[in-house]
């Protein structure tokens, strides 16, 4: 058994390009720094005294911030190539990171945040557009699993370490991050070749009128929906949730970064070969899934009477379970439905409903925790969760009906495009 074990680790890990190891290891650097976003609540209401409805609102602005750097990063990786994008982007991000630790006015601090995550979000559709350029079609998922391992250990230290020098000093943060972004930005230029990778299109073909766009893509423009209003409920995790452990179950600054490590931990150890083991159930049959388990995460603050740490734990490894279910299957879907010219409008739109997601789900959320209670906040979600994940499930089954062809200017050859979903 342990030897089967062995194996099945080493068969999901094998055949992936070089260049994808590259990029999880920008990535890794870039998000071991991750320490503002998640702490941003508890830095407003703690070291400046703003109610959860302000912090919420800060937090709107991020997510309007990251609508617009979406949009853009899109635009530009198109038209310029993922490479140059990720540099500027990572390198820029540091620089507004440090600079939002010097502000003090809260309508100062609103506006720093929207122009940090203008910059910041517009690197998430280069980065999209690098894994399927790194990648081969076969290894999509998995490429994208590997960038989300990374992704997820530096999410995991950064938690952790950040929770400690929170509960120190929470401008040090905004320094951390900055510096892990700028060194992210000089491993990109040492590390990931400078040129667009042989299987790139040339500009000819990337003006090739049987592009599809995906504001024409209605299936797409639908799964964006869907992801949005599952963000809302997964991102109550960097929002809402720690505020909640804090204020209502007295957990210290310490304990909620080892709680949120754990979630990060967890995927670094099974994502992969979840993955491999599950990549051959169509991708949207998945999502429904994760997407219901996600719900099930908040569900139990209401209905299991543990101690406080325990709960938490408890809560972070549902949570897990579901975003091991959804996240990478959400991601692939997305890079298979594109075409290669139009990759990183596809991706932009993907990371903008995220983007939309923090708007929503920042404020809301707030706002339904100062005025009704967290309570009633654990069940909006859970209930959301149910809906979106029975639509999921529903697009699942018509799925065939919607080829991407189906939306081209003209008839196109269905042998440009890669399948929409195993």
């Amino acid at each position: 058994m342990p030897a089967r074990i062995i194996q099945l680790y080493r068969d999901s890990f094998s055949g992936l390009h070089r260049n994808s190891w590259l990029l999880a290891s920008v990535q890794l650097v870039n998000r071991a720094g991750t320490m503002v976003v998640p702490f941003m609540s508890m830095y407003l209401t703690q070291h400046h005294g703003v109610s959860m409805t302000k912090a919420g609102f800060v937090l709107a602005c991020f997510g309007m911030g990251s609508i617009a750097g979406s949009l853009l990063g899109g635009r530009l990786a198109d038209r310029y190539g993922f490479y140059r994008i990720m540099v500027l982007t990572l390198f820029l991000g540091g620089l507004s990171f440090i600079a939002l630790s010097f502000i003090q006015s809260y309508w100062w601090i609103c506006f720093g945040t929207f122009v940090m995550a203008v910059i910041n979000e517009a690197f998430r559709p280069a980065s999209m557009a690098a894994i399927s350029a790194y990648s081969a079609p076969e290894s999509l998922t998995r490429s994208g699993s590997l960038v989300r391992l990374s992704v997820n250990l530096g999410w995991a230290f950064g938690a952790a370490v950040g929770g400690w020098i929170a509960a120190h000093n929470y401008q040090l943060l905004f320094w951390v991050d900055g510096i892990t972004n700028l060194s992210a930005a000089g491993l990109v230029l040492l590390a990931l070749p400078r040129v667009e990778p042989a299987r790139a299109h040339t500009k000819e073909k990337e003006r090739d009128s049987n592009s599809i766009s995906p504001f024409r893509d209605h299936f797409f423009l639908r799964f964006v929906l869907l992801n949005c209003l599952f963000g809302i409920c997964f991102f109550q995790l960097f929002t809402t949730l720690p505020v909640y452990l804090k204020a209502e179950l007295a957990l210290g600054e310490t304990a909620i970064g080892w709680v949120m490590a754990i979630n990060g931990l967890l995927i670094a150890a099974f994502e992969m070969v979840a993955v491999f083991s599950l990549e051959h159930i169509r991708k949207l049959k998945l999502i429904a899934a994760g997407t219901f388990v996600t719900g099930l995460a908040f569900v139990v603050f209401n209905v299991l009477p543990l101690p406080a740490l325990q709960l938490a734990l408890i809560s972070s490894v549902i949570l897990t379970a579901g975003e091991i279910l959804a996240m990478p299957f959400l991601l692939s879907y997305t890079m298979s439905r594109s075409a290669p010219a139009t990759i990183g409008q596809y991706a932009s739109l993907y990371t903008m409903s995220y983007s939309v997601a923090h708007v929503l789900g920042s404020y809301s959320g707030g706002a339904v925790a100062d005025r009704l209670g967290f309570s009633v906040l654990w069940w909006s979600v859970g209930g959301l969760s149910t809906i979106v994940a029975l639509t999921y499930y529903r697009m699942h089954k018509v799925e065939a009906r919607y080829p991407p062809e189906r939306y081209a200017p003209r008839p196109a050859s269905t042998s440009k495009y890669q399948a929409g979903a195993a």
